[in-house]
């Protein structure tokens, strides 16, 4: 759609690509970030193949490799060559494919629910922001009153009395999604106040453009930048909230591998099976540290001012 009068959407903060790429990579933080993301995408996205690789699957039972209590047999929870990370106390399945096949399961509803929640948020922050007026005090007062609510309690209850039926991951992800928009509906709300003051955009009310036009393009598109920044940044939150639901036992139904879970169970097992905890607890801990360096990495590499004003 071609803006009124020739009027062009201007970019409050233009940024080039090279340099953005060349901050980064100047950044070890970033970098190590960066690599721990891509690391842990590409153990989700090629789980089957590892697996096979290690030669057992994620729903294997090997009631062979527990000793007569149930308890995994052998050095560090019976890590061998067969089982490179041990087995899993009760089940005996190998631990090694639990935690390849839980990186699907945290990487999935954290992006996914990432999704929902800028979605809602966006939308909501540039309309409040935007229109102003009424519009501007009830949906504020909905952001207000969804940002308090105990969202935790909440997914807990969700989690126990959704239909049988319902599919359970897609569940969490809405539920996570849904109580993740407040904060970024908040940022996007303030930069919308100034941006709207702009002279571009003034320029294109008083041209006749509509609001949707102003809205998707010119408002938009200098949002950009922040919205990448907080996606990045919010979904080491939200594979934490899986996590904390998988460990409450709300999360993804059993036999799904799901790292939370598995760290939940390990807790009555943590004195005679350590590794049973350390594994999943190690992969939860690098992943969430990895897209929150490269998230902090990102947001230094689009805006230079906030990290000089962090010195």
């Amino acid at each position: 759609m071609a803006t009124p009068a020739g009027i062009e959407p201007v970019l409050e903060t233009p940024h080039n690509g090279r340099q953005v790429q060349r901050r980064l990579l100047h950044d070890p933080a970033a970098v190590i970030g960066g690599a721990l993301v891509i690391l842990f995408i590409l153990v989700a996205a090629l789980a089957p193949l590892i697996t096979r690789i290690s030669g057992h699957g994620p729903y294997e039972y090997d009631l062979g490799a527990l000793d007569e209590t149930t308890a995994p047999a052998g050095f560090g929870g019976g890590i061998s060559a067969r089982h490179w990370f041990g087995v899993e106390p009760l089940t005996g399945r190998d631990l090694f494919a639990v935690v390849v096949y839980g990186a699907r399961t945290s990487i999935l509803v954290g992006v996914a629910a990432t999704v929902v929640s800028v979605a809602l948020g966006v939308l909501i922050g540039i309309v409040a922001g935007y229109f102003g007026g009424w519009t501007d005090r009830i949906l504020s007062r909905t952001i207000d009153v969804v940002f308090g609510f105990p969202g935790l309690i909440f997914m807990i209850a969700l989690g126990a009395i959704a239909p049988p039926r319902f599919p359970k991951s897609l569940l969490i992800i809405l539920v996570i999604g849904f109580f993740g928009w407040p904060a970024i509906a908040r940022v996007v709300r303030g930069q919308t106040l100034a941006l709207k003051e702009r002279n571009y955009v003034v320029a294109s009310q008083a041209a006749g453009a509509g609001a949707f036009h102003i809205l998707f393009s010119q408002l938009l598109p200098n949002l950009a930048a922040t919205i990448i920044v907080f996606a990045t940044i919010s979904i080491p939150g939200k594979i934490g909230a899986e996590a904390a639901l998988s460990f409450l036992g709300v999360g993804v139904p059993p036999p799904t591998p799901a790292w939370g879970r598995s760290i939940g169970e390990a807790i009555s097992w943590v004195q005679t099976d350590p590794m049973f905890l350390v594994f999943p607890g190690a992969a939860l801990f690098l992943a969430t540290l990895g897209f929150n360096l490269f998230g902090d990495g990102l947001r230094d590499a689009l805006d230079p001012r906030s990290e000089s004003l962090g010195r």
